[in-house]
């Protein structure tokens, strides 16, 4: 299994030349054990007919000499024999009579007349119209009885060189190593380039997509392009259309973020600009008075408490506001302050629409310094407006924030008296991969509602208030799973 997957990490450029030369070289060794097993058959076959030939030269001129015992006619026969038959590089010719002796030999030296058989031809099953070779000791064997009037008179057992067939042999078989390593080699060489040029394409487009999942996909530029017109170039248009229109997408996402966000901030500034313009009236009655009555010290103490309750009130809203919206401070975490800050800022839209607003804030919670403030209070800000909204004139709106002590995180809820969400919204909060159809007529407030989630790798509950509305819940953990896990 290991080297399985070991091979699976190779290049496709690299396996595909070595599985063509691996098969070039097996059908090689098929072809050249086919090669060779023939050329043994046909050299054998060749010598068996030259050994024939010489047999039967000899076994003719040979019969009369033995049927009369004549051992010196016969090794005259013999020493006359190499060189009429020198090409069959005899190397050694004995001939046997009736009892099986020796009547003479062509080395008589070696093999004396009326000895016996020596042992490396008589041990020797060679068929007796036929012969036997011996590849490892270069030597070949072949026995012919001589018969006169249908009996045996005795045989003839000769030895030949078969040493320039072993080298005829080592010859093809150097030859078809030669060959076919060349052929491997070529047929490799040329899988390799033909591999690299089928998978170019594919590891262009696999760069590419593989640039789009850390940063923005780029289009794939022309001259990347596929010289000739076909599937590759037809997938490279594709994604070339797929990279515009998720361009186009963002693009027009961030545009309508903005607006959004925009809209939201006009909403709360002309809450902010009546809460602001109520005291600014208290305010200037209060200068009036102290020009037309300051010697009285009573009437001025009072008016100046006035008027630090009033310039307080119209700063803490001013703090709110920038707080909020001020780009310098995107990455502050967040802080119990900033839940505060976001009921000074729809109090103006609560008072306006004369609803009731029950606010009930968790006391103290763990570090908070996981969650970004200005994100979280966006995401609040946006859900406490869609419940006023929704709540109508004279209606209820509940905010919560509490610490779940099992998950790790802390629990944002916003309730209201309206009749609710529709399935559209639903599926925007707590879908796990929302349609397009879930954002219509629902504006962006929601979908960043969900986008904040997500980013602090949390989740959303969707149920009932009190008041028979929606109530929504933001679960922000405030620890990384790995965490939760070791303090566990």
């Amino acid at each position: 299994m290991k080297l399985i997957a070991y091979c699976r990490r190779i290049p496709l450029t690299f396996r595909v030349p070595a599985l063509v030369a691996a098969l070039m070289l097996f059908i090689s060794a098929i072809i050249s054990e086919r090669v060779l097993s023939r050329l043994y058959e046909t050299q054998k076959q060749h010598m068996a007919a030259v050994v024939g030939t010489y047999l039967d030269g000899l076994s003719t001129a040979l019969i009369p000499p033995v049927l009369r015992g004549d051992i010196w006619e016969t090794f005259d026969i013999l020493d006359r024999t190499p060189s009429t038959y020198g090409a069959l590089s005899p190397l050694e010719t004995i001939v046997t009579g009736r009892d099986g002796r020796v009547l003479a030999s062509s080395h008589p030296k070696s093999v004396a007349p009326l000895a016996e058989l020596p042992a490396e031809y008589a041990d020797r099953a060679t068929p007796s119209d036929g012969m036997q070779i011996d590849w490892d000791k270069r030597t070949g064997f072949g026995r012919r009885d001589l018969l006169y009037q249908g009996s045996s008179v005795g045989a003839i057992h000769a030895s030949f060189d078969i040493s320039h067939l072993i080298a005829e042999r080592r010859e093809v078989l150097n030859t078809l190593l030669a060959t076919n390593a060349a052929l491997a080699i070529a047929f490799a060489t040329v899988g390799y380039l033909l591999a690299r040029r089928m998978v170019q394409p594919v590891k262009t487009l696999a760069d590419h997509m593989r640039s789009g999942a850390s940063a923005a996909p780029r289009p794939i530029a022309l001259e990347e392009f596929p010289r000739r017109e076909g599937e590759f170039a037809e997938l490279f248009h594709g994604f070339n259309a797929l990279v515009e229109a998720e361009q186009e997408r963002s693009a027009l996402t961030m545009k309508l973020a903005e607006e959004e966000k925009l809209a939201s901030l006009g909403r709360l500034t002309s809450s902010m600009a009546h809460e602001i313009n109520n005291p600014l009236g208290g305010l200037f009655n209060c200068i009036d008075t102290l020009k037309r009555h300051g010697a009285d010290e009573s009437v001025r103490e009072t008016s100046l408490s006035l008027l630090e309750r009033g310039l307080t009130g119209i700063r803490d809203v001013v703090r709110a506001a920038l707080a909020t919206y001020r780009a310098d401070r995107v990455g502050r975490p967040l802080t119990l302050q900033d839940l505060d800050d976001v009921r000074l800022l729809v109090g103006p839209e609560i008072a306006r629409r004369q609803q009731s607003l029950t606010w009930d804030r968790c006391p103290e919670a763990p570090s908070l310094a996981k969650l970004s403030g200005v994100a979280v209070r966006q995401a609040l800000l946006n859900l406490v407006l869609n419940a006023s909204a929704a709540a109508g004139d004279g209606g209820k709106v509940s905010v919560q924030s509490r610490y779940d002590f099992e998950s790790c995180a802390l629990v944002l809820a916003v309730g209201d008296s309206g009749p609710g969400l529709s399935s559209h919204a639903i599926e925007m909060l707590v879908a796990a991969d929302p349609g397009p159809a879930s954002r219509l007529g629902n504006g962006l407030g929601l979908w960043m509602v969900r986008k904040m989630v997500d980013e602090a790798g949390g989740w959303i509950r969707v149920g009932k208030s009190e008041g028979a509305g929606a109530l929504v819940e933001l679960h922000l953990p405030l620890k990384d799973a790995l965490e939760v896990n070791h303090a566990a």
